[in-house]
């Protein structure tokens, strides 16, 4: 059976959100399995372009020849520098999915699931990068591991995780992913709660080798200053951390949620909500596509 790369989440809701017309340029900065990037194509007439970043090796095998599409091989922290670079001032819309692709879960050889014991630490976006998982885990101070499982996995029992962490390496350096799950099998219960602890240690690991919060602010600012006023920002996030900096920064501008007022007392915002309440997928979506249960979509438009 042919493992499908990604199935795009809230699919009609998130490019209906990016109020696209024939002609309009438009961003796909998570491009993945290209199913977004389909959909906006398909509403644009030979006057629009579609630009699509993914930081991935194995997204290229999904691109399907058009000359209304450019794909970009990088990371969307580049963002403003690549648009500029393709002769545009200004975009309509830009996407923004931020969910790991089914791809990259079902690679046994990435090292993002714990299902694959075998599987070597990687969890790398961006295989040209040298920041790896065992390499975190070999070389962190027992401070840094504390605070990256904490304020990432948001795992209470952080520091006695890192402290457990410094004395297995000493003995045996960390290579596979069942070394790491040998280490976190005394902090996890049962069924669902052992499965819940495991996901927040891999996805602590996960948003540190790519550096995810730091390259989510800097997506979010350059994309603010791209943007055509009346033009679309639209996000689909799957955990509390990158939700946060996103809700903030649709409300405030800011990523601290702090609101600024002029002279007479008025909010300052460069946009306006588009979505008041967040929009999830439906029941009928999260039955056929389980990993879209967590999402969530929030539409905001330039002032």
């Amino acid at each position: 059976m042919e493992l499908v790369y990604h199935t795009p989440v809230l699919l009609k809701e998130s490019v209906d959100g990016m109020n696209i017309r024939p002609d309009s340029i438009c961003v796909d900065v998570t491009f993945g399995g290209g199913g977004h990037s389909r959909e906006i194509l398909s509403r644009l007439d030979w006057r629009g372009h579609l630009y699509g970043f993914d930081q991935d090796e194995d997204a290229i095998n999904n691109i399907q020849p058009d000359e209304r599409f450019t794909f970009i091989r990088s990371n969307f922290r580049f963002l403003k520098n690549f648009i500029k670079y393709h002769g545009e001032e200004e975009v309509d819309a830009i996407l923004a999915d931020l969910g790991v692709s089914s791809h990259h879960f079902d690679a046994e050889d990435r090292g993002f699931s714990f299902r694959f014991e075998d599987s070597d630490l990687d969890m790398r976006m961006n295989r040209q990068s040298k920041k790896t998982a065992a390499l975190i885990l070999n070389t962190y101070t027992e401070e840094q591991l504390a605070n990256v499982f904490y304020l990432y996995g948001e795992l209470k029992q952080s520091r006695r995780i890192a402290s457990i962490i410094i004395k297995t390496r000493k003995e045996k350096p960390y290579k596979k992913t069942i070394d790491l799950l040998n280490t976190l099998n005394s902090f996890v219960g049962r069924g669902e709660k052992e499965k819940k602890v495991l996901a927040q240690a891999f996805q602590a690991l996960r948003i540190e080798v790519n550096e995810e919060m730091g390259t989510l602010k800097e997506m979010l600012g350059q994309g603010l200053d791209i943007l055509k006023p009346g033009g679309r920002f639209v996000v689909i996030t799957y955990h509390s951390l990158e939700d946060r900096l996103v809700k903030n920064f649709f409300k405030t501008g800011n990523f601290e949620g702090k609101v600024d007022k002029d002279i007479f007392g008025n909010f300052e915002t460069p946009f306006k909500l588009v979505n008041n309440k967040v929009i999830i997928p439906s029941p009928e979506e999260q039955d056929k596509n389980p990993r879209s249960r967590s999402a969530k979509l929030r539409i905001a438009e330039k002032i």
